[in-house]
């Protein structure tokens, strides 16, 4: 276990500390919108799925989609967090020209979600915990098009409506390379519980990333007291939607807001943007506060009320967490901490690996899964479900290497050929020929052949042997003469005994 590395930033007056909060938007898994029914599907033609509610049309009142209460309240229960049983919806007044109410339908005061926590794991086994102060429903707004003319903004309302998770973090963040490992545990979380698809490239799921600088010391003090006033003014990095810019975003920012603190300068509440091109942070509008937002109750949505029965219902019916799949992963395959926690932050990756590994052993399975496919995948930008080497056909080249019929070296030949799409493993080895010899006649008559054919090598041997080593290097060489005349189809073991019975080491 590591020791939890804050990022520190040297200045000319003194050392600075990054403390960075996280809002998390997150698209609610439903086939329907929060006050519609219209649909939510991605990819449709603009303006096709629209309501008259979605539209603001005159008169049209909003409905509660109960699925989106139950997302809600599903993913409060697997972040360890309060569910609260009476909660409430508010209007958000801002005017976008995508947004056709002129206000938002969200919660303020009175959150389905209250605080909870999860516990995030650096990849060096690095733990901390970050606090959950709530989780809101709200409605997405549309989507503004400015590119597909050079005089007119296109608008296209399909989002208009679209039920949100807004799951609002504590400032208990201080890396960027925490930040990201908190945002991808949290997609594991969500995506787990089956209540947001996480899909980042669709804009399922994006992070708005707080960044403040301070004193190093005054985020303890923050600690201790709860007092805000020890943190710096904090800067809102709109709408990431990827781990890496996550990362360059913080580390820019944060150094940025120390180089103007030191030049005197005053850092002011704002929203900004991170260019990706241009790897730098600017400006996009002052930061609002709550008030500005004149938030009132909806007058046309009464109070949210919901039984501690239902609750508990849906608590009974939890899928396997990412926590609990690790420790699951640990105890009944064998793996280290690494292992599992990467295989159990992948849903996917996680079904993948218990396909392959189901009946054999683990610490072979995972070691073909994470070094073999994981990095052929990442070398082709390939996801787990487009992987061309299904789990039942790495399944069987396992149990074709256990069973002696073929050798782990030839077994990356097979791999190669399955990955081509030749056939299954078991069709490569008897088309190709590459069944293993374990004949050991046979491979006695190959070593004889090449222990006579070299007998300055097996002087050398004798004489290493002489000296005390248990292991002549020479006979390294010899093993290989012996594979390269088998074309590598000698069983190695086979070969080591037979070496050394006519060696006599």
């Amino acid at each position: 276990m590591s020791e939890r590395k804050p990022y520190i930033i040297e200045g000319e007056t003194g050392d600075w500390e990054v403390v960075m909060g996280m809002e998390v938007h997150a698209q609610v898994a439903s086939n329907a919108k929060l006050f519609s029914g219209a649909p939510t599907a991605f990819g449709a033609d603009p303006n096709c799925n629209v309501s008259l509610v979605d539209a603001a049309m005159p008169g049209m009142l909003p409905v509660i989609n109960k699925g989106c209460v139950e997302q809600a309240v599903r993913t409060g229960l697997g972040l360890n967090a309060k569910i609260n049983l009476w909660s409430r919806f508010d209007r958000k007044n801002y005017f976008y020209p995508d947004l056709p109410q002129g206000y938002q339908i969200s919660q303020y005061q009175f959150p389905i979600v209250g605080e909870g926590e999860i516990e995030v794991e650096l990849d060096d086994e690095t733990n901390f915990v970050v606090g959950i102060e709530r989780l809101h429903l709200e409605q997405d707004a549309g989507k503004s098009i400015h590119d597909l003319d050079p005089n007119a903004t296109y608008v296209d309302l399909n989002r208009s409506g679209v039920a949100l998770m807004e799951i609002v973090s504590m400032p208990h963040l201080r890396s960027p390379q925490e930040a990201a490992a908190y945002l991808r545990k949290l997609r594991a979380i969500v995506v787990a519980l089956g209540t947001s698809d996480g899909d980042m490239e669709k804009g399922n799921l994006r992070a708005d990333v707080n960044v403040s600088v301070c004193p190093v010391g005054n985020y303890d003090k923050f600690i201790e007291t709860g007092d805000f006033s020890y943190l710096g003014t904090r800067r809102e990095i709109k709408n990431m939607n990827s781990f890496r810019f996550i990362m360059q975003a913080i580390e820019y920012e944060a150094n940025n807001q120390v180089e103007r603190l030191e030049r005197g300068e005053k850092i002011d509440q704002e929203t900004i943007l991170f260019d990706t091109t241009t790897g730098e942070t600017r400006s996009m509008r002052s930061k609002e506060d709550a008030h500005d937002y004149r938030y009132f109750p909806d007058p046309d949505l009464l109070p949210l009320e919901i039984e501690q029965a239902w609750v508990d219902e849906i608590k009974a019916t939890l899928p396997e967490l990412p926590d609990e799949k690790k420790a699951r992963f640990m105890s009944e395959y064998g793996l280290t901490p690494y292992d599992a926690s990467v295989l159990a932050s992948d849903y996917e990756k996680a079904d993948y690996f218990e396909a392959v590994a189901k009946g054999r052993d683990g610490k072979m399975a995972v070691n073909w899964v994470a070094n073999e496919l994981f990095g052929r995948l990442n070398k082709e930008d390939l996801t787990i479900g487009e992987s061309p080497v299904s789990a039942a056909h790495l399944g069987e080249l396992l149990d074709l290497i256990k069973s002696g019929e073929i050798s782990g070296k030839i077994a990356k030949t097979v791999f190669d050929k399955v990955w081509a799409g030749e056939g299954s493993p078991a069709e490569i080895v008897d088309k190709e020929g590459l069944k293993q010899v374990s004949d050991t006649g046979a491979i006695e008559k190959i070593v004889d052949d090449i222990i006579a054919a070299n007998p300055k090598q097996v002087e050398q041997v004798q004489a290493q042997k002489a000296e005390g080593h248990a292991k002549p290097k020479a006979l390294g060489w010899f093993v290989g003469q012996v594979m390269k005349a088998s074309q590598g189809k000698a069983n190695p073991q086979a070969v080591n005994e037979i070496l050394k019975n006519k060696l006599e080491l």
